[in-house]
């Protein structure tokens, strides 16, 4: 009987280690390296989901912005390159966010009204996102921590760092929030990868 109850005991154990295994499951290696730029979404400032695989074939440049920063104005020079190269396939996100000295407090809505008002943006704006803090926005994710290109795998400083994405959803460059967006290098960047064949 003593035999027995071992058998089971044992037979039991058995089980219970098949039941927890997954081993059809992807390593966690390999589910991040799984994630994709196009593979993303997120929330427009009015609060319509939007799915990146629009852009695709497009060169991207991701900004996390503030309205009351010292870098504030350079909406007007994203608004410039923006207009300069949208016909080319490129376009600019602008991700409003608070993590940075609180210089982002207003709503979405206000957000919106300051920066169609004061700076006439008409690229892509998106709902405010968590930039650094946690729970961090899953764009923000993906750019700092799953971005399988290291050199550009960056946490942004301050408001306003910029990054590149190219037209196969590679992150290219990353810029400080100190780099103005039409300044000569990030036009030169813009430039070579829209002229770059996929």
């Amino acid at each position: 009987m003593k035999n027995l109850f071992r058998f089971f005991s044992f037979g039991f154990i058995l089980t219970s280690a098949d039941c927890l295994a997954k081993p059809n499951l992807p390593s966690p290696a390999t589910a991040v390296s799984a994630r994709h730029f196009h593979n993303l979404s997120a929330e427009d400032i009015n609060g319509k989901p939007t799915l990146f695989s629009e852009y695709k074939g497009k060169v991207v440049l991701v900004v996390n912005t503030a309205s009351q920063c010292g870098y504030t104005s350079q909406y007007r020079g994203l608004e410039a390159l923006y207009q300069k190269h949208k016909s080319k396939g490129f376009v600019v996100l602008g991700f409003p966010s608070n993590d940075f000295g609180g210089q982002e407090p207003g709503s979405n809505a206000e957000v919106k009204k300051f920066c169609e008002l004061k700076f006439k943006v008409t690229f892509p704006m998106f709902s405010k996102a968590n930039v650094t803090s946690i729970p961090r926005s899953p764009v923000y994710e993906f750019l700092s921590v799953q971005n399988p290109n290291a050199e550009t795998r960056k946490t942004p400083q301050w408001n306003f760092w910029k990054f590149l994405v190219d037209k196969s959803g590679n992150v290219m460059n990353a810029f400080p929030s100190s780099t103005e967006p039409d300044s000569a290098e990030v036009n030169a960047a813009v430039e070579k990868l829209l002229t770059a064949k996929k």
